[in-house]
């Protein structure tokens, strides 16, 4: 298991990878979700994906897609900094990184 802290404003939000579980916790708010709970705006999705702009399943199809993406990375260390990259370009600051059993490092 590895988890990561990112902070969007004032907010901060944990991301768990357990094997090829992704799961993300609002500190503020105590709620813990899956890809599937999360708000994803539209237009980023279509961005990243512009094939699925007149479907109407594309937040399904980007999960899945997202799902596939993570399956194919090898280690937790690489899933964690795949998903440092994308929430990045979304805006978000990384801050920590933290194993199972090991102190949290500043991410790289």
């Amino acid at each position: 298991m590895i988890k990561g802290t990112f902070r969007l404003g004032g907010d901060n939000q944990e991301v768990v990878i357990r094997g090829n579980e992704l799961l993300f916790f609002d500190i503020s708010s105590g709620m813990m979700s899956t890809i599937e709970g999360l708000n994803l705006p539209k237009g980023n999705c279509i961005k990243e994906f512009p094939d699925l702009e007149d479907d109407d399943e594309w937040k399904k199809k980007t999960i899945l897609r997202l799902k596939e993406k993570m399956k194919q990375m090898r280690t937790e260390t690489d899933k964690m900094d795949y998903v440092r990259e994308e929430l990045s370009k979304w805006g978000y600051e990384p801050m920590f990184a933290q194993r199972a059993g090991f102190r949290p490092k500043k991410f790289k």
